[in-house]
């Protein structure tokens, strides 16, 4: 294991652990703070992960998706706390008001947290994360054509839910629309 320090680090396996933390950081908090719903519990939960990734960097490092991988034990560990403090939070929720989600999710974000949980991760991987579906798929243990069915039937959805044509609406031909001309024979 590499030890990090702020200042003078010379070790090129901790500068890039360094480099790869202050890029993914931010994006994997925002993506698990999606997926939870909970500021405090993501942060702890991505911070976590991010402790494993270090102390794993060497194995880790050269993986085709170190991020994919650091959301999967984010998520684990999550879950797991989720398992073991269900009635704490329950409390807590009823206590607090509900935090403001950042940007990019904005009011879209109210849409996407009626998704299933499913269609939630994997929007938020891909769209806020921004994970191919390789990643994606990786991160949640799933294969790529679940990723891609996910995304498609969770745009649809979307697209319902915001009221505005989704991909598949394009790609039927159109004609049905057109007024229909009476035939005079």
């Amino acid at each position: 294991m590499s030890s990090v320090s702020p200042v003078g680090n010379t070790d090129p396996a901790a500068v890039s652990f360094d480099a790869w933390y202050r890029r993914e950081h931010p994006r994997l908090d925002a993506t698990l703070l999606l997926v939870t719903d909970d500021v405090g519990f993501a942060a702890e939960s991505v911070d976590e992960a991010f402790a494993r990734a270090l102390e794993r960097w060497d194995r880790v490092g050269t993986m085709a998706s170190p991020t994919g991988w650091t959301f999967r034990v984010a998520r684990n560990v999550s879950r797991r706390s989720l398992r073991r403090s269900a009635l704490e939070r329950r409390l807590l929720a009823r206590a607090a008001p509900p935090a403001d989600v950042p940007a990019p999710a904005g009011e879209v974000w109210r849409i996407v947290s009626g998704l299933p949980l499913r269609q939630r991760e994997v929007v938020v991987l891909r769209h806020v994360a921004d994970l191919r579906e390789t990643e994606i798929a990786a991160a949640l243990g799933i294969t790529r054509s679940t990723v891609s069915s996910t995304l498609r039937d969770a745009h649809a959805r979307l697209g319902q839910l915001l009221d505005e044509p989704t991909d598949h609406d394009h790609d039927h031909d159109h004609d049905h629309d057109a007024p229909r001309k009476e035939s005079h024979a």
